[in-house]
């Protein structure tokens, strides 16, 4: 190597030496920092000492850049092994130790209590024969819209309440798309719930929420009446709420059933004597229902003449809001600790 080689391979010897030297000798993290910005820094004595590289002779300047380089890991790793025993002499001196800080304490995890409100109902239901059904969350127009009866100029199919992916494929409104297919792939008797997410495009507020939950559910058979239906829906209520809840049916429209039904219970906040959570009513609707539309049998494939059905779909965060007197919808979905672990 030459003269200038030489001196440079010298200098870094130095730097290596006195480095490791200082880190050594350091006794707390202040004096390691020291240290570091000293030989370590952006402007410490290798980075200046690597600068002059480029003064090396071009046959001596890949082993002066090694030099460097070795020199460099050597001291990042002194630094860090100094670094972790400093750091461990701290914690047993107590000289770390901030006694005036709270004391930490650890979160329990649980089941979301939306979570916890569909398996109650798909168990609930599963005493009557219903077993958990799921389909795609990205769909066709066909499943979410035109099977169901919705017709493509539908006010529920408007690009302003339908976040669409593509010419006939969306992100699915609703989880009814799951009872088309389910009655395409096989015959009956069928009895269904479809759990699961759904987006519509909603405001963002204290009951409304752009991606939701929904359970839908489905029963298909011969013989199958309204009788069967609301004793069905009963059910669930009494079983869900307690018995002392009512439940009652009034006369509604969707397209793919005939007749329709939205079905309220009496509302629990205030023994049915009227709030504000039931609008003063003493009601509080909890699922929109009916029988299954011929025209839903007829694009699936069945025979509407031979088989009879009922359709249902609620939301079990509503549901949750009304069992647990959550004021506000956005708390099921703001991963607030504090307030998720009041379910556990």
């Amino acid at each position: 190597m030459t003269s200038d080689g030489m001196s440079l391979r010298e200098r870094l010897e130095g730097i290596r030496t006195s480095g490791l030297a200082a880190f050594t000798a350091a006794v707390d993290e202040e004096a390691l920092e020291s240290a570091r910005v000293r030989y370590l820094g952006r402007s410490g004595e290798l980075s200046a000492a690597m600068a002059s590289l480029g003064g090396v002779p071009a046959e001596d300047r890949p082993a002066a850049g090694r030099l460097a380089n070795e020199v460099k890991r050597e001291l990042e790793a002194a630094l860090e092994d100094r670094l972790s025993k400093v750091a461990v002499a701290e914690v047993a001196s107590g000289a770390s130790l901030d006694l005036s800080l709270p004391g930490r304490r650890t979160w329990v995890g649980g089941t979301h209590p939306v979570t916890q409100v569909i398996d109650e109902i798909c168990e609930i239901f599963g005493e009557l024969g219903f077993s958990r059904a799921a389909g795609p969350e990205i769909e066709t127009d066909w499943y979410n819209f035109t099977a169901l009866n919705i017709p493509l100029d539908h006010p529920a199919a408007d690009m302003h309440d339908t976040f669409y992916l593509d010419d006939g494929v969306l992100l699915r409104t609703h989880t009814s798309p799951v009872q088309a297919r389910i009655m395409m792939d096989g015959e009956p008797p069928i009895r269904i719930l479809a759990p699961g997410l759904c987006y519509r495009r909603d405001a963002w507020d204290a009951s409304h929420a752009p991606a939701f939950e929904q359970v839908e559910g489905l029963a298909v058979d011969e013989g199958i009446d309204f009788v069967e239906f609301r004793a069905a829906i009963a059910f669930f209520v009494r079983r869900f709420f307690g018995s002392g809840v009512k439940t009652r049916f009034r006369a509604s429209y969707f397209p793919f059933t005939e007749p329709s039904a939205e079905v309220d219970v009496s509302c629990i906040l205030c023994n049915a004597s009227g709030c504000s959570a039931c609008k003063g009513t003493g009601w509080v609707e909890i699922m929109g229902s009916g029988m299954v539309h011929p025209a839903v049998f007829e694009a699936v494939g069945l025979d509407a003449e031979r088989y009879t059905g009922y359709a249902f779909g609620m939301g079990p965060a509503r549901i949750a809001m009304l069992r647990y007197r959550i004021p506000d919808i956005r708390l099921l979905y703001e991963a607030d600790a504090a307030f998720l672990e009041q379910f556990v």
